[in-house]
Parts: C-alpha cells; structure tokens; sequence
C-alpha cells in the first residue's frame, strides 16, 4: 500500500524555541516550512518547559560569551515583535567558597572572558553579596562574579511571539504528530509519522531530549544523557524585595549547586523559582516521572531558609523539566548537519543537548543557514556532532 506524502522545502523536527526559531528564519527566505511536535505547543514535556530561563553573558569559555553578544539583536528582534520585554534585567551573579572546586576557578574564567570583551563586572566578597543582595550568613570565604546585564528569559512568551510569527508568515504546524524515522537520501529528506510521509529538501532536528529515537536509527545517536531536573518556587516576604539571576556553586550540604532567579513581572505573583542542579538521570525521555525529587528540593529550602531571608523557605509549587546534556563535561552543546558517516546526512541538521533557550534565536538562525545553504558565519567547532 503506498503510504499518502505531503511536502515541504524544509521539515522542522520539534516545536520548542529553537525549532520554531528555525522556522520562522527559514520561511523568511522564501521556503515553505512544515513544524511537527509530538505535544501540543508551548508543552512543559521538553526542553522549552517553565516560565523562566536565565540570561547571562557571562561563560568560562570567550567564543560562548561572544556569540550571547551576537545573539542580543536577534532578542531584541523578538522583543520589537512581542511588544514587550522578553528579557527582565536582573544582573546575573555567580558565587561560590573560595575553596570549593571548581568555582573559583569558574569564576576566575568568567572575569578574565568578561575583561577581553570589555564586559562591565563586579567581583565581590561575601560582605559585599549580603550587603548588595541581602545573601545572609555566607561563610566569610564566599567570593561572588556579577554582571549587571544579565536577566531572566520569559517562556511561554517568547515561545508565544514565535508561534505567531510562524504561522503569520505561512508556516504550518502540526502538535501531537511524532516523527517516528527520518530517512535522508540523495534527492531529500523522508519524514515518516503515523499519519504520513513528509518530504522535504532538508530536514531540521530539535527534540531536545527525544533526539536520540530519530538518530539512533541511522547510527549516530549523540552522546548525551536525559536528565528529569526539580524545582520549586518560594514567596517573597515584601514587594520590593528582588535577586539577580544565581548561580550558587556547590552550595547544597549533598555539595551541590543550585541557582535561582529575580522575579518575573510576567506571572503577576511574588514567586521566584530556585533549583537544585542535581537531576534525575533517565534512560530516555519516556521514562521521565513529572514527579519532583522531595530530598532535593528540600535540600533547596534549606538553602533558601539560611541564605535567602527574603523569601519564605516554603516551597509552594513544585514541578519538573527535561533536560539533555552531553556525556563530555566539555562540551556545551551539538548543532550542526549529520556526520559524515551518515549517508546524505548534510541534508539533516541538529541542534541538541544544552543550557541553550538563551541562544534559541541564534540558533534558529544557524539552523536555518545550514539547512538552506550549508554554512553559517555563526557556526563553531565547538557545536560540531561528533
């Protein structure tokens, strides 16, 4: 029986930011695009889950914290199109014990990136950050990195913004239809869901943590784990109490770090979202519980009862996210076509793993550029599948 097609000159693989980032550059070049998603949009089952994400500049690693530089116009962009801000200012601070691994090293290449880009930043000692931020009772050796510029990333509306632009521009989206294969081949790209093939010129991967079920098919399934990451939102005490964005290394008593953020003038509520970094690994995505770890979150509250005094250390929502990350601790995240391995394989370009929704207009731009035209001036070898 021969199985009904449908085309499209490019077929995006995930409707999360990134992936309608990609469309929405795609179709601004003339060609038509076609978006499927397992879930509905703007769904809390991937990458592109919560309210809030943090903006930073600041990374240990120069070529991350210049390409958040060239990312600041594409942000702005969206903003002009929301009608609002979609990035709060709230400063962005990291802090750490002074003898705790990693940090100080950390911080130490934070400021050093910073200085070379000629990057505004304050260093500060542990007085300092309870003076400033009203950090309470840190031991004396805490040293902390701030830079004003950074801020909190609201979601769902530029997840909102995006799906407006998209389908005002004529692309087409299709919720709750799987790709269940993806099949490159000398002429295109076969896209097969239950409903349909798909066939297209090129294909752009985005499924954050399902990646590895369309790639590993084609044997070249990424190093990277799934992660089921906790958090819990806590009250502000008083109205004009506010906190940067955070990130507080090895603070936890199980020694890890957490990190939180300002509040968001989006939700119209006094809470502040805190997380533990520790997750849950999972074997794949579909064995992700939605149901948040109670010893880490109360590991949270602790923090937020000794250090935060201006939030109540009672957590009042909790909830849970997907999160992918490369198995290399080097590495930050993978973009880039299919290697070369792969058979046709340039004509499928994937973007995965990573703390990445601050650069989701970017890489929605270097996606589309791959997938259209095989180069981006954008693009690192840093990004590189393996």
């Amino acid at each position: 029986m021969i199985r009904p097609s449908e085309t499209a000159d490019v077929v995006v693989v995930g409707g999360g930011a990134i992936g309608l980032a990609s469309a929405v550059e795609v179709v601004a070049r003339g060609r038509s695009v076609l978006v499927l998603d397992r879930f509905g949009m703007s769904n809390d089952r991937g990458g592109s889950a919560g309210l809030e994400r943090q903006w930073r500049i600041q990374y240990a690693q120069e070529h991350w914290s210049r390409l958040v530089l060239d990312t600041v116009p594409l942000w702005r962009r969206l903003e002009a199109a929301a009608g609002r801000p979609l990035v709060h200012p709230t400063g962005s601070l990291w802090l750490g014990r002074s003898d705790e691994a990693g940090a100080l090293d950390e911080m130490h290449a934070g400021a050093e990136v910073l200085t070379s880009l000629d990057v505004p930043f304050e260093t500060m000692s542990a007085a300092e950050l309870g003076t400033r931020f009203g950090l309470a009772e840190l031991p004396g050796d805490y040293q902390g990195l701030h830079q004003a510029d950074g801020g909190v990333i609201d979601v769902k509306g530029t997840l909102d913004t995006l799906i407006h632009l998209a389908l005002g521009a004529g692309v087409r989206i299709h919720e709750y239809e799987p790709a269940l294969a993806i099949e490159p081949d000398g002429t295109g790209v076969t896209i097969r869901t239950e409903r349909t093939d798909y066939r297209c010129d090129s294909a752009i991967v985005t499924s954050g943590p399902f990646t590895n079920d369309l790639l590993g098919p084609l044997g070249c399934a990424l190093d990277l784990r799934v992660f089921e990451q906790s958090s819990a939102y806590f009250t502000r005490r008083t109205h004009d109490i506010d906190y940067p964005t955070w990130y507080a290394f090895g603070a936890l008593t199980d020694g890890g770090a957490c990190h939180g953020y300002g509040h968001n003038p989006w939700t119209g509520s006094d809470l502040i979202r805190v997380a533990p970094d520790a997750a849950r690994e999972l074997p794949d995505a579909e064995h992700a519980t939605a149901v948040p770890d109670a010893r880490r979150i109360r590991n949270t509250a602790d923090w937020v009862r000794s250090h935060l005094p201006g939030l109540s250390p009672h957590p009042v929502r909790r909830g849970t996210c997907l999160a992918a990350l490369p198995l290399d601790p080097e590495r930050q995240f993978f973009l880039g076509p299919l290697p070369a391995r792969v058979p046709n394989g340039e004509r499928v370009v994937v973007q995965a793993a990573g703390w990445a929704f601050k650069f989701a207009p970017m890489f929605g731009r270097i996606c589309a550029d791959l997938a259209l035209d095989g180069a981006s001036v954008h693009h690192a070898p840093q990004l590189e599948l393996p």
